[in-house]
């Protein structure tokens, strides 16, 4: 819902005149955004292997290595090397192989593996909370066929994952609710706090985020491992878990569940208490008092609780990861406020026939200032999770993501004729809006015109025919329950008369539902999205496979680089052979001239590799001496295509030494 004119006319001209400026300066600020973006990643992406994918070798290898994009998780089951008959080969111990922003893990491999093709299937958790997976081939002397079948499933899919997937979705729900509809009572209608409806909708809430946060800790291990819902039971993963970041940020969503208990007991119980007697002036200032408290104790502990995600995935990696996160906290937080109190406002119009006009207004005016912060905040999260345009429209992540701009732009639209709705709840009699924007919101003059429109319609109600039991007190108890049940149901009925009375607030109920309906599918959109590769990481790993699979074998970069070191003897020349020059694994020879073409035994060779434009390096490199003069270096790892700068320091003297570099396109 957007925010209210005082009068009909008025917000339509108003309306008519901001949005589609609103729209045309959103539309700009992302084509500046795209236009701009430079990359980043947020799902961990494999960049490179030794062997590659579909390498075939003349020797076996001693170890696999695999390179990603960011940093992982791994165990030591997480690489396994099988041969043509599916038995593995490999020792199962992990090498961690990480240094500076090269990201590399291997495992060594049994001595004397004999000819033919080999799969290697490996299996992580992205820094994201995520888990990957993929598998692979390479070929020892020549290809071979293999029993071994590469598995079709991704990792966190199968039933499993079906259940993680819904825990996720319930948890999401259960926060929006959880702070959507405490807002809307503190800031819209404090009445609120003591009728049941809204108690029960709030509380059960708060049962739902706190089931679907234990649920997920414990199916964490067998989402990120196996699969099975046995290994749900293993205590050993359990601990496992708890040691990673999201374990300990659902571990903290807990803890603060436990705080957010005491938070809906005060304002169900101390609170609800307070504003039913707040009739005099003194009073009115003690619930002003303690709506502040509660608001700003409520702020902290559902903010404590929407950091729990934002530290954990997404925002967590990538760029600017510093600025991301509170941003993310907003986002969550503006969604919340939005949508938990679209369904508070929802219950209280259809089962609480008593709720002031001004309220609704209120609410009008709070979802309008969390629209806005929703659509800065999801302008930023979408510049850096996609960051091109074709990124935006070729990607899953993209597509769902102009998915969910369209249900929003849909909800916008419905919350429009909300609007209208609600303005015209405002050109009704001066004497109905008794709230006071300040003040309590239950008074005597509230209660003198609730109870006038619920006579008007109790008279209506009372002109038809009511059958009457002849015996008021039955001694059957058959029948005594069956005329409780009448009884309840046309006291039901009464109410539901009560309610529908006014045709304006059953317009502005009907575009309720609406909002709420769209607003349950926007938010399935968005918790599928969280788990969605972003676009930006397919993107990385289509150009590192591209790069790959078009580089040409066996065409080595060859350059010379002239040197001097400026003390006697210190003039010479390098020349340097990177072998095959593509991405992945190279061999690195270097030899040192004299002036006179003579082999240059140097005292000491150092060689870097730096990427500037993926800010990746540089990344040191010191090679063995093969022979006076030659120097080698085999498994030199380059994870992505670009112009890489290569620098190489020669020493001639104990104090003479320089750097020169040569800058190469590595396909």
């Amino acid at each position: 819902m957007t925010a209210t004119a005082p009068a009909p006319s008025l917000a339509r001209a108003r309306a008519t005149a901001f949005l589609p400026r609103l729209a045309l300066v959103l539309a700009a600020l992302l084509a500046t955004l795209f236009t701009a973006a430079s990359p980043a990643a947020a799902h961990a992406a494999l960049t490179a292997s030794d062997p590659t994918d579909g390498a075939v070798v003349a020797t076996a290898p001693a170890q696999v290595t695999l390179s990603f994009s960011e940093q992982v998780a791994m165990g030591d089951d997480s690489i396994r090397v099988l041969d043509p008959q599916g038995k593995r080969v490999d020792t199962g111990e992990l090498r961690d192989m990480c240094s500076g922003n090269t990201i590399r893990y291997g495992t060594a491999l049994h001595a004397g593996l004999p000819n033919g093709t080999y799969t290697v299937a490996w299996q992580a958790v992205s820094a994201d909370s995520h888990p990957i997976s993929g598998a692979f081939t390479f070929s020892i002397g020549a290809p071979s066929a293999t029993d071994v079948t590469l598995p079709a499933a991704q990792a966190g899919g199968g039933p499993v994952g079906i259940a993680y997937g819904i825990a996720r979705y319930a948890a999401y729900a259960g926060f929006a609710v959880l702070v959507g509809g405490a807002a809307f009572i503190l800031l819209c209608w404090r009445r609120g706090a003591a009728e049941r409806p809204l108690q029960r909708l709030v509380v059960r809430a708060w049962v739902t985020l706190t089931a679907a946060t234990l649920a997920m800790l414990v199916l964490r291990a067998p989402y990120t491992g196996s699969g099975n819902f046995a290994d749900a039971f293993d205590l050993d993963g359990l601990r496992a878990v708890l040691e990673t970041k999201t374990g300990a940020s659902l571990v903290s969503r807990l803890l603060l569940l436990g705080a957010a208990a005491l938070f809906v007991a005060v304002l169900f119980g101390v609170y609800a208490r307070r504003v039913q007697g707040a009739e005099t002036e003194e009073n009115a200032k003690d619930t002003s008092d303690l709506t502040f408290g509660l608001a700003m104790g409520g702020a902290v502990v559902s903010g404590g609780i929407a950091a729990t995600w934002a530290l954990s995935e997404h925002a967590s990696t990538g760029i600017q990861a510093g600025i991301a996160m509170p941003v993310d906290i907003l986002h969550l937080m503006a969604v919340a406020t939005w949508l938990g109190g679209l369904a508070a406002l929802l219950v209280a119009l259809h089962q609480v026939p008593g709720i002031e006009r001004a309220a609704v207004r209120r609410f009008s005016r709070v979802a309008f200032v969390s629209v806005l912060v929703l659509a800065a905040t999801g302008v930023y999260q979408s510049w850096r999770q996609v960051g091109s345009w074709s990124a935006l429209t070729g990607t899953d992540y993209g597509q769902l993501l102009l998915l969910k701009v369209g249900l929003v732009a849909v909800l916008l639209a419905v919350a429009f004729m909300s609007r209208r709705w609600t303005g015209r709840l405002a050109e009704a009699p001066a004497s109905d809006d008794v709230s006071r924007e300040t003040g309590p919101d239950v008074s005597r003059e509230t209660e003198t015109v609730r109870e006038t429109e619920t006579v008007r319609e109790t008279e209506r109600v009372e002109a038809e025919p009511v059958p009457v039991p002849a015996d008021p007190v039955p001694a059957d108890p058959e029948r005594a329950a069956q005329l409780a049940r009448q009884r309840a149901a046309r006291e039901n009925a009464r109410e539901k008369r009560v309610r529908d009375a006014d045709p304006d607030r059953a317009g502005l109920r009907r575009s309720v539902l609406a909002e709420a309906g769209i607003a349950v599918i926007l938010l399935a959109v968005t918790t599928i999205l969280t788990s969605t590769e972003p676009g930006r990481t397919v993107e990385q790993e289509s150009g590192s496979r591209g790069s790959t699979a078009t580089a040409v074998p066996d065409r080595a970069i060859k350059i010379s680089l002239p040197f001097d070191t400026g003390g006697p003897h210190g003039k010479g020349t390098i020349r340097l052979e990177l072998d095959p020059g593509r991405v992945g694994a190279n061999t690195l020879h270097l030899w040192s001239d004299s002036g006179d073409g003579k082999p240059f035994d140097l005292p000491e060779v150092k060689v870097a590799f730096t990427l500037p434009a993926k800010d990746i390096g540089p990344l040191p490199l010191v090679p063995d001496q093969a022979a006076p003069g030659h120097w080698t270096a085999s498994g030199v790892q380059l994870p992505l295509a670009g112009e890489w700068r290569i620098d190489v320091t020669v020493r001639t003297s104990d104090i003479d030494q320089t750097t020169v570099q040569k800058t190469v396109k590595i396909g």
